[in-house]
């Protein structure tokens, strides 16, 4: 089957009901099938659905964005950090590449910061309630390219 361009809106919570995010009244997202734009758990769900469908879409933190991993908060100097004011649920990118993760600040202790490098949503349960809005198939620059014209 040739890879496919979907566009969908989305409301997103976790599983206590509360609203993470929406696209309604928004633009909807559009994204490349295979090319790792969307969490695996929705891009699943969505595979071969057309244009019109509404579903709603349970993803477990491990096909979204992970389990949590303690090893991932550290403690560093606040001096070692490329940012001079900080406070908690500040984030930033720990270098000039765009692959470099982005952090968390957890917490100012003393001359220490907390830094979480873990996603936000990262150990949470999800639920999307979607609609498709458009499905075409890609053009082979967008297949080469993995992004969407």
């Amino acid at each position: 089957m040739p890879r496919q361009v979907i566009t969908f809106h989305h409301t997103l919570r976790d599983a206590g009901g509360n609203l993470l995010d929406t696209s309604q009244g928004g633009q909807p997202v559009t994204y490349l099938e295979g090319s790792g734009a969307i969490i695996d758990g929705l891009e699943e769900a969505l595979c071969g659905q057309p244009a019109g469908a509404r579903k709603k879409i349970m993803v477990p933190a491990a096909r979204a964005y992970g389990e949590r991993d303690e090893r991932l908060v550290q403690r560093v100097k606040r001096g070692a950090l490329p940012v001079d004011r900080l406070r908690p649920g500040d984030q930033f990118q720990t270098g000039p590449d765009r692959h470099a993760p982005i952090v968390t600040v957890v917490a100012l202790e003393g001359d220490e910061v907390v830094l979480d490098a873990n996603h936000p949503l990262a150990g949470l349960d999800l639920s999307f309630e979607v609609e498709i809005v458009a499905v075409r198939p890609a053009t082979p620059g967008e297949i080469e390219s993995s992004t969407v014209s």
